[in-house]
């Protein structure tokens, strides 16, 4: 779904003026939301860290440096 598309899908609440004051979505909205807010994120992060010279490492490579210190990197989506 398109940022356009999501917004699109919000419902405003109202006082009695007409004046906005809150905005209500769909739970799956929020979620798609939320996503692209995180990847939004993890793109700037990615910027940032290529303008400071820093080097990318595999996912995988990164998952077993992670596992060697003990840390779960089982991905799980609730």
């Amino acid at each position: 779904m398109s940022v356009t598309e999501l917004l699109q899908a919000a419902q405003f609440l109202v006082d009695a003026n007409g004046n906005k004051k809150a905005v209500m979505l769909d739970f799956a909205i929020w979620e798609e939301l939320l996503t692209l807010l995180e990847d939004l994120e993890d793109a700037e992060e990615i910027r940032r860290l290529r303008k400071a010279g820093e080097e990318a490492v595999p996912w995988e490579q990164a998952k077993a440096e992670l596992r060697s210190e003990g840390i779960d990197v089982s991905l799980s989506i609730a």
